[in-house]
């Protein structure tokens, strides 16, 4: 089965040009081609035209106007000509079986029409890249069947993205879990692989962190919006009993949850220095979600 690689990429080519050398020089297993979409400068250019037609992997530029990430990508998988399609992230570093790791969980789970792993923070060794590492991308001990997972570390089977069509352009965040509710739908299963992993580069500041997460938050009501049907951790009106009980359940996630995150923060002094930024976190993406739930 031909396996293809989509990166998006805009204004970061020092990052960029990382990513590309992971995946056609550090890949144990090479992919069959490589397709950048830079909606940026010229420097993203030079970055993949430094790469194409020197090694085994088919690199392939596309260029296009920004719009948004969705954009890019449908844009992206229109030129992937792979039975198996991964995504990654022009700040991402694939690991060197990432390739492999990717066939096998295909392999091992015929219903998947998606599956993906780990995301590891290139500056875990601060507190802000610890704190991420715990909460911002998801992560179990054992391979499982998921909701979501994000589009960093990601692959999807030919078919599936034949049946489900383009990303939602109309969503300036979570149009990875749009899509991937949209998988679902089909009848496919998502299946995370903890033996799948990528590093990214992390938010470096406080501020950019907690933006990320407030941000999070409102795209977590679009979408909501979207997909009535689509699980939800606040209730959609209030007409039982159970209703209420979900919207204290809402605010009050926002004081145990911290608690129950810290346990993944590793050194007992990191994990008291990180509380307030746990907590910040919740409060940012509840903040989002009640900030766009009144802004439309």
């Amino acid at each position: 089965m031909k396996f293809s690689v989509l990166i998006c990429t805009y204004n970061r080519h020092d990052l960029l040009e990382t990513a590309i050398r992971s995946i056609v020089e550090g890949c144990n297993e090479k992919p069959d081609e490589l397709v950048v979409v830079n909606g940026g400068d010229e420097k993203a250019d030079t970055v993949v035209n430094r790469f194409s037609g020197v090694g085994p992997v088919d690199v392939r530029l596309i260029k296009t106007v920004n719009v948004n990430l969705a954009n890019s990508r449908n844009i992206g998988l229109a030129e992937c000509r792979g039975d198996l399609v991964a995504m990654t992230d022009d700040d991402a570093e694939v690991f060197p079986d990432w390739v492999t790791r990717m066939r096998a969980a295909f392999d091992r789970n015929p219903g998947a029409g998606a599956v993906g792993g780990v995301v590891i923070g290139t500056n875990s060794e601060s507190l802000v890249g610890k704190v991420a590492d715990a909460i911002t991308f998801p992560g179990w001990d054992e391979p499982r069947d998921v909701r979501t997972l994000p589009g960093v570390n990601i692959a999807y089977r030919r078919e599936a993205l034949d049946r489900i069509g383009l990303q939602d352009i109309e969503l300036f965040r979570g149009e990875d879990v749009d899509f991937n509710w949209r998988v679902l739908q089909t009848g496919y299963t998502i299946r995370f692989d903890p033996s799948i992993r990528v590093y990214h580069t992390h938010r470096p500041t406080v501020r950019g962190f907690l933006n990320q997460h407030y941000m999070y938050g409102r795209a977590y009501v679009l979408v909501r919006r979207k997909w009535p049907e689509m699980y939800c951790i606040y209730p959609r009106g209030i007409r039982r009993f159970r209703d209420i009980l979900k919207g204290g359940h809402f605010f009050v996630g926002a004081l145990y949850q911290p608690l129950v995150h810290m346990k993944r923060i590793p050194g007992v002094w990191d994990t008291l220095r990180a509380l307030p930024l746990l907590y910040s976190a919740a409060v940012a993406w509840r903040w989002g979600m009640i900030k766009q739930g009144i802004s439309s």
